[in-house]
């Protein structure tokens, strides 16, 4: 069957959004496709700097003709709604409608036949249309011309056919470009123009002219390089997969350097070093062993006739100017103590709302200093910490490179002499700053990192300043989900109630819910532990939930459940007769008829004292085990027991006893919030 090869090519297009745009452009162009009667076997999209390409495999060489309904009013409307029906439909008379019956009466129905166009003519329309309303960021108009684009446009290649017959080229125009079929190579190695009929010549014909067209190769082929060079010289290259995604997206025919920069420059700490090199140059830096080396790799877009002497002679020059200004404010931030530097922090605002900066300090030093014994860590090396944890955010090299802010305050806190403990929580306090990113492991950085994070929540909590569905202009999710991997990656026993109000602890529940959603955990567990009221604990709250989850995945859990729910049910139905929470009394032994009746309510009096037991030693699995018990009794009760009995006391009596099991199961979650 035919395919489609359609290419854009343009000025460079940012790193940032090329990947973006080619999925747009996949999508946009194969929905309108489909909507317009073809069907395709395939289609996959590229971006380089200077084209996104798609090809579209399998597309048939016509739309087939189809049949479209239109349902109008009921027989029998007004006069004005069956005219607007027929205008609408395109129809002279309402006899050239079908009357159709269903469920709700008599309605006209409009058939209309939609004749089949060629597929070369579809994509004719289509595309220019998706070209001039492409989903770009950002975009503006280039020159005289009305069309919106990201860069310039500069030529559109698209061909539709067969491997076994001669592609056509698509006609069509935008804003004064034709389409053709013909694109050209890398801009100064191969700037050639180049015939291509389909896309199986047409990828060779690029590589050929120095253009690797699909972004995954161009990263996989720096990666390889990279790792290569770095190998034969001893060392091992720092991995970036943030960096690697945008210089794959920075070249169209990557080669990867070696530079250098002078060795005196590294005792400016190794994070400094590589944020100035990556930020600045877009380069990747080496180690050996566990400290950074003298070199760096850049990607060049050339195969210098040099071997690329001049472009990394330009690129150490850089490096080396950026690296003069980074030891300078490094040289001029050790010679003054961090605790002067505190200071400063007086005249920096906060929140207008929270005050300044030294006043949350404050607050964060005597928070840390009061969770320091829960969490086994010195109270005085805690509170210290928190006092110089924000200092580097004043220091000349934060003030150049925020993303070392804590990094820089560490280091500078073991130049200065601190405590091995104190200068690692002024380097941790941040962490996690994302989800993949490390936790604090050591008390005191414990103390100091949870100090900070429920400083920021419970202070914009305060002023109701909380996150909204599209907003979170504070991070206080990112705040929150750190705080639950500190507690739970450390087995921290800390309840949050004593220093969140009930609707900070709803947060932090929805926000557990997401943490255990991602590690797989179903969140109607999580509901199920949490609805059972004072659930702050959140060790015990993921363990609870684990040990749920197993005992719902055995037989007997799955079918405790089910007559749990059959016992809430009938529960639900009768308490809206007789009022709510009127069953909830013991049941009198006295009215026990049946067998099945007492070895319930034996097996709820073991299972009750057995699960509370286990639940108070914190055994989660022994209460489900406890609980397991009562499948048989529960069968055999509802297999034989005839709940709402004709007699009026003997009814309330086994209405009480499925009370006492709905009640039997809360001691470990709330059965009634678990789906299924």
């Amino acid at each position: 069957m035919p395919d489609l090869l359609l290419e854009l090519l343009s000025e460079e297009i940012p790193a940032r959004m090329q990947a973006r745009a080619a999925e747009d452009l996949k999508k946009l162009i194969t929905d309108a496709l489909v909507e317009s009667g073809l069907t395709y076997e395939g289609a996959k999209a590229f971006a380089t700097p200077r084209r996104l390409a798609l090809t579209v495999q399998g597309l048939p060489g016509r739309a087939p003709d189809r049949k479209e309904e239109r349902k109008g009013p009921r027989v029998g409307a007004p006069d004005g709604a069956i005219q607007g029906f027929l205008k609408a439909s395109n129809l002279k008379d309402i006899s050239q409608a079908k009357v159709q019956n269903d469920p709700k009466g008599d309605f006209y129905i409009a058939v209309t036949e939609k004749k089949g166009g060629a597929t070369d003519e579809i994509v004719a329309d289509i595309v220019p249309k998706i070209v001039r309303e492409f989903p770009w960021p950002k975009s503006m108009r280039w020159g005289e011309g009305t069309l919106r684009w990201v860069r310039p446009l500069q030529s559109i290649l698209c061909t539709f056919g067969t491997s076994n017959e001669e592609p056509e080229v698509v006609r069509f125009d935008v804003d004064g470009i034709q389409s053709g079929n013909t694109t050209v190579g890398h801009r100064f190695l191969a700037p050639g123009v180049i015939t291509v009929r389909r896309f199986d010549d047409y990828v060779p014909a690029l590589e050929k002219a120095k253009v690797v067209l699909d972004p995954a190769r161009r990263r996989e082929i720096i990666l390889n390089e990279a790792r290569n060079l770095a190998f034969a010289q001893g060392l091992e290259l720092v991995e970036d997969e943030a960096l690697l995604d945008e210089v794959s997206g920075l070249v169209e025919w990557p080669v990867v350097l070696m530079g250098s920069f002078d060795e005196s420059f590294l005792d400016v700490p190794d994070e400094v070093i590589r944020t100035t090199i990556r930020a600045n140059q877009k380069c990747f830096v080496l180690r050996k062993g566990d400290k950074l080396a003298n070199k760096f790799l850049l990607v060049s877009n050339l195969e210098a006739s040099d071997g690329g002497k001049a472009i990394i002679a330009g690129n150490q020059r850089v490096v080396r100017a950026r690296l003069s200004d980074a030891k300078f404010f490094w040289e001029t931030d050790k010679r003054i103590k961090l605790e002067e530097r505190a200071k400063k922090l007086e005249q920096i605002v906060f929140h207008e709302k929270l005050g300044k900066q030294s006043e949350r300090v404050e607050r964060i030093a005597k928070l840390a200093k009061e969770l320091a014994p829960l969490l086994g860590a010195d109270p005085a090396k805690a509170e210290r910490a928190a006092k110089l944890a924000k200092a580097d955010l004043v220091t000349e090299t934060v003030g150049e490179f925020p993303e070392v802010q804590g990094t820089a305050g560490r280091y500078l806190a073991a130049i200065q002499g601190e405590d091995a403990e104190v200068a690692e929580a002024i380097g941790d306090h941040y962490k996690p700053a994302g989800q993949g990113d490390r936790v604090p492991v050591s008390p005191v950085a414990i103390a100091v990192a949870l100090a900070d994070k429920l400083d920021t929540l419970t202070g914009f909590w305060s002023i109701d300043e909380k996150p909204t569905g599209s907003k979170d202009p504070y991070a206080l999710r990112r705040a929150a989900l750190g705080v639950i991997r500190i507690v739970l990656e450390n087995g921290l026993r800390l309840p949050l109630s004593e220093r969140a109000n009930a609707d900070l602890i709803s947060f932090f529940a929805d926000r557990l819910k997401v943490q255990l959603r991602d590690q797989g955990a179903r969140h109607d567990l999580v509901d199920a532990v949490f609805a059972l009221g004072n659930q702050d604990d959140l060790v015990l709250i993921v363990r609870r939930v684990e040990a749920l989850a197993a005992f719902l995945g055995t037989d007997d859990g799955k079918n405790l459940l089910a007559g749990q729910k059959r016992a809430a049910n009938i529960l639900r139905i009768e308490e809206k007769k007789d009022g709510e929470g009127v069953f909830d009394k013991a049941p009198d032994p006295g009215l026990v008829r049946e067998v099945e009746e007492s070895d319930l309510i034996v097996a709820l009096d073991h299972a009750e004292t057995a699960a509370r037991d286990a639940v108070h030693k914190e055994d989660f699995e022994a209460a489900m085990q406890a609980l397991s018990k009562l499948r048989a009794p529960v069968d055999a009760f509802f297999d034989k027991v005839t709940v709402n009995a004709d007699e009026a006391k003997l009814r309330a009596n086994r209405l009480k006893l499925l009370a006492r099991l709905r009640a039997a199961t809360r001691t470990v979650a709330d059965f009634s919030k678990i789906e299924g």
